[in-house]
C-alpha cells in the first residue's frame, strides 16, 4: 500500500491544484535526466527537472497482483538533454524510469506513482514515443538455462571465465576507407587473422559514434588492411580516422571455445546432447559394441 504524506492528503482531498508530475530516467550508462509538466524547473534528489521539455507521459493504469503496468511517453524532441542521436544510439534502452506526484509549492511533499524501465523506442520526424514497461514485466522473461549444444556464456563474463582485455583476443585499430555504411577498412589489426573478431563486438572510441557498441558480422585480413562488416547500420556513417576498439568473436561452439580460446573447461553447453535423428535410431548388426564411448 502506497503511503501519502498527511499534508499531500489533505490537498488532494481538497481539490488543490499545485500538483504537477515529475520523471527521472536513469540511463544504463549516463547521466540522470528529469522533466516535469510544471511550467518552471523543480529540484529534489539532486536533480533538476526541466519544464518544457516536451516530454509527457500517457496515463498509468496501475492494477492489483501481477499483472503487467505498461505505459508510453511521448516528447517533442525541445530538450538539449534529450537528443534525437542519443534516442538513435539506444543509450536509454533499458534505462530505470520513475514517476512522481509532486507538489510544486513544496517538492517534498510528493509520492512515487509508477516505477520501471524504457523498452522499445519509435521515432517521428519531430517527436519520438517511449515504451515504460512496470516492474512485473520482468517476470516474463525466461529464467534458467537452456539444455543446448552451445555455450550460453557471454565472452568474458564471469561464467566463461575469459579476459577479453587480454591482447590475444582485443585489439583497436582506425578507419581507413569506407565502403558503405556497414564496411570499411582498417589499420592496427595486422597481427589478427580473417574472422578472429567475427562475431565480435566492436565499440566506438572516435568521430561521430564514439561510444556505441555494435557487432562485427565479418572479418577479413588482406592487403594488410582488415576489413570488417558491422551487424547493423551505425547512426552516422563510419570517417576515415575514426578510432575503435574490437573484441574477438565467439561463435559459442566447444570446439571454438577449446581451439581459440583454450577455455573449454568452461564451456557452459552440451556439446554431446543427441539431436533429433537419436529418437528415429536403432540397433544394428555388425561393429564393435563393448559398451564404450561413443566418441572414441
Amino acid at each position: 500500500m502506497r503511503t501519502i504524506p498527511a499534508q499531500m492528503q489533505e490537498k488532494l482531498d481538497n481539490g488543490a491544484s499545485t500538483f504537477c508530475a515529475c520523471w527521472r530516467i536513469d540511463p544504463v550508462n549516463g547521466e540522470p535526466l528529469g522533466f516535469t509538466d510544471h511550467d518552471r524547473d523543480l529540484t529534489f534528489d539532486d536533480l533538476t527537472f526541466e519544464a518544457s521539455s516536451g516530454f509527457d507521459a500517457n496515463a498509468i493504469e496501475r492494477s492489483l497482483g501481477l499483472a503487467i503496468d505498461n505505459t508510453a511517453a511521448t516528447g517533442a524532441l525541445r530538450s538539449e538533454r534529450l537528443t534525437e542521436a542519443d534516442i538513435r544510439r539506444g543509450r536509454y534502452d533499458g534505462a530505470e524510469f520513475r514517476l512522481w506526484l509532486v507538489d510544486w509549492s513544496d517538492v517534498s511533499s510528493r509520492i512515487l506513482t509508477f516505477r520501471g524501465e524504457i523498452g522499445e523506442i519509435t521515432r517521428g520526424d519531430l517527436a519520438f514515443e517511449v515504451e515504460i514497461r512496470g516492474l512485473s514485466e520482468k517476470l516474463n522473461r525466461p529464467v534458467g538455462r537452456r539444455f543446448l549444444r552451445v555455450c550460453d556464456a557471454q565472452l568474458g563474463d564471469l561464467r566463461c571465465g575469459v579476459n577479453a582485455d587480454k591482447a590475444v583476443f582485443s585489439g583497436g585499430g582506425t578507419v581507413a576507407s569506407v565502403a558503405d555504411r556497414r564496411s570499411f577498412e582498417a589499420d592496427g589489426l595486422g597481427v589478427f587473422e580473417t574472422n578472429w573478431f567475427a562475431d565480435g563486438a566492436l565499440t566506438w572510441t572516435g568521430g561521430a559514434n564514439s561510444g556505441s557498441l555494435m557487432g562485427v558480422r565479418t572479418h577479413i585480413f588482406d592487403g594488410g588492411r582488415a576489413r570488417l562488416e558491422l551487424d547493423r547500420d551505425p547512426v552516422d556513417a563510419p570517417a576515415v580516422g575514426d578510432t575503435f576498439s574490437v573484441v574477438a568473436g565467439c561463435d559459442k561452439r566447444a570446439s571454438t571455445c577449446r581451439d581459440k580460446f583454450q577455455n573449454l573447461k568452461n564451456f557452459r553447453g552440451f556439446p554431446h546432447i543427441p539431436g533429433d535423428n537419436w529418437i528415429t535410431s536403432y540397433p544394428a548388426d555388425g561393429g564393435v559394441y563393448q559398451g564404450g564411448s561413443r566418441r572414441g
